[in-house]
């Protein structure tokens, strides 16, 4: 790890004050959440006639329930209830003269996808690739960290962030449920750009003039006048706020570097922290959902294994970039000035495209599950009848062994770097960011091989052996086998490319077998599982770094070194393969889907709509 020893420059403009930090905070929170209509305009917002429906997916928009209409009128839907077999509704195509023509098959319309699907999933992954950059901004520069915030440690960073995703996990499905997806997510984009605010305090834009648009001092100069109406008011302010809290915003907790560098105080750093960590579960439990709901089904695994493992590469810039700035309290001011930069753009192209549900659905099982009409429960009440079903469990330890192991390899990333001789920081930078780089690459190529196949079980068994056997060089220290760069960079790669993908297709696994249940549900529990444990592994795996198990003494060509973290990986991986090698339950969706499109039609297809 590179120590924080640059010296630090003196600031040459004026640092907008924390009491400005956080009126404008404030200010941005309640602009995002605002309607785009409202301050753009509501004709900025007016749908085009094929453009997509702002409303989740609904029976009455699709349907009309057949009742006398008058003469010449039509109605409001091109599909209507005529008859129910077997309790299941069937349906007609209306004509444009209202007249009844039937298709004689159990379903209206065939599944549809539509280009905006990609725009949904582009958003959601980059919402999740800025949560998890945010998590781990430091984790590559640990002692820079620490230099700035004396008595701070970047991994209780990590774990304050993690334990505030479980306490989220629990609130996202009812969330979603109550005020749709395209809310949710927009709010949660809101929040988490809130809290990057709080983190980097008014982002310095002056770098700007190296464009030579001349924007850099016009921001400046805005930025000067709001600091010099916020400070007409901003003594008023403190004077009224609680000691507590008036505390959190006091600038003199910082050491003297700190201060002059402009970083904000500790407290508000974690208070960021936590709003960041509050909103990421609304981009980590997501996925499964945005995939039944946007996608077609030979398409589900792998755009879940996009957006779950996109956070990744979040990590990756976290390694890259946080590397190469963090190493001292300027490089830190202004790396979290670039985060919030870039997570305020994003926020702001999520508000203004992000939707919520395609006009139809995009496969039969979808179609199905709409028109059983069946309310999806509470989150509690989901989680009952999740665990009731016969082979949940089983992917839901899959999926927790699997983010449990990267999420420690992550945060420990330097240690395991150092103890394998790669020791300089752009060493350490790259092996994490390939690290990451292979966990989305392994996610994207394993998804697509179960989309085709749907082969969970043998692939998640062939991932989980094969994450044995990469993480064991990882703790290699000594004799023989110790200190080989090249053996712990490969080892490395191939455990991202191994471990990554167990998430996102037991994530559709868990989906697959307890359908046609709540995808959000059955993400936020394997969300909640799979962090929770993270968050107690993390200082159980930092004990563990520096405990030594030598194995073969006596065998000389054998002899080696093992820390104690890696041992308590292996375990892990271990008894998950043994537990997941039971798995035997139906898949229930893969069943209905396989059904579905043999009553339809042995030629039936997905049409893809480009929209204009």
């Amino acid at each position: 790890s590179t120590t924080a020893g640059s010296t630090i420059r003196t600031m040459t403009s004026r640092r907008p004050s924390t009491s400005m930090t956080m009126t404008a905070a404030t200010a941005l929170f309640f602009a995002l959440s605002s309607p785009p209509s409202l301050l753009l305009g509501a004709s900025a917002f007016q749908p085009a006639s094929n453009n997509l429906v702002r409303s989740p997916h609904n029976l009455n928009d699709l349907l009309t329930v057949k009742q006398p209409r008058e003469h010449g009128k039509t109605s409001s839907s091109p599909y209507k209830f005529i008859s129910r077999v077997n309790n299941v509704p069937s349906l007609s195509m209306s004509s444009t003269n209202g007249e009844e023509v039937t298709n004689g098959n159990k379903f209206p319309m065939e599944p549809q996808v539509y280009s905006q699907r990609w725009t949904q999933l582009a958003y959601l992954s980059l919402l999740a690739l800025l949560s998890d950059w945010i998590c781990f901004s430091v984790a590559a520069s640990p002692d820079g960290f620490e230099h700035a915030y004396p008595g701070a440690s970047a991994a209780n960073l990590i774990d304050i962030f993690l334990f505030t995703n479980v306490a989220s996990c629990f609130l996202v499905t009812d969330v979603v449920a109550k005020f749709g997806l395209e809310k949710a997510i927009k709010g949660a984009a809101g929040i988490m750009t809130v809290g990057c605010l709080l983190r980097s305090g008014i982002p310095d834009l002056a770098w700007l003039e190296n464009f030579g648009l001349g924007l850099g001092a016009g921001i400046a100069n805005a930025a000067d006048g709001a600091e010099t109406i916020v400070q007409a008011m901003s003594q008023e302010v403190i004077d009224v706020l609680p000691d507590a809290v008036s505390d959190m915003i006091d600038p003199s907790t910082l050491t003297e570097a700190s201060r002059v560098a402009g970083l904000e105080p500790y407290s508000l750093l974690v208070l960021g922290t936590v709003m960041v960590g509050f909103a990421q579960p609304y981009f980590q439990c997501t996925p499964p959902m945005l995939s039944a709901t946007w996608f077609a089904s030979n398409e589900r695994a792998t755009a879940t294994a996009t957006a779950l493992n996109f956070n990744q590469i979040g990590i990756a810039v976290a390694f890259l970039v946080g590397g190469h700035m963090a190493k001292n309290e300027v490089g830190i001011h202004d790396y979290f000035g670039l985060i919030t930069l870039f997570c305020a753009i994003v926020t702001l192209g999520t508000f203004l495209q992000f939707q919520n549900a395609p006009p139809s659905p995009p496969s039969y099982s979808e179609i199905e599950k709409l028109m059983s009409g069946e309310k999806e429960p509470s989150f509690f009440e989901s989680v009952k009848k999740l665990f009731g079903t016969p082979g949940f469990s089983l992917p839901l330890a899959a999926f927790i062994c699997s983010i449990s192991i990267t999420n420690v390899v992550g945060t420990f990333i330097d240690e395991v770097m150092e103890r394998g001789g790669i020791t300089d920081q752009l060493g350490v930078d790259l092996a994490g960011a390939g690290f990451e780089l292979a966990i989305l690459v392994g996610g994207i190529i394993i998804g697509g091989y179960v989309d085709k196949t749907k082969q969970y079980k043998p692939v998640t068994l062939a991932c989980l052996l094969a994450t044995m056997f990469f993480v064991i060089p990882l703790g290699l220290t000594d004799h023989m086998l110790g200190n080989e760069p090249v053996l712990l960079v490969l080892a490395l790669l191939g455990l991202g490319l191994s471990c990554g993908p167990i998430q996102p297709i037991n994530a559709e696994l868990a989906v697959d077998v307890t359908y046609p249940s709540d995808e959000t549900a059955v993400e936020s529990v394997q969300q909640v599982g799979g962090n929770l444990v993270s968050a107690l592994m993390v200082p159980v795996a930092e004990w563990a770094l520096n405990q030594d198990y030598e194995f073969f003494d006596k065998i000389r060509p054998l002899d080696l070194d093992v820390r104690g973290d890696v041992l308590l990986l292996f375990t892990v991986a271990a008894v998950t393969i043994v537990y997941f090698s039971t798995f035997d339950a139906p898949l229930r969706r893969t069943i209905a889907e396989g059904e579905l499109e043999n009553l339809e039609s042995p030629q039936s297809t997905v049409i893809d709509i480009i929209q204009s």
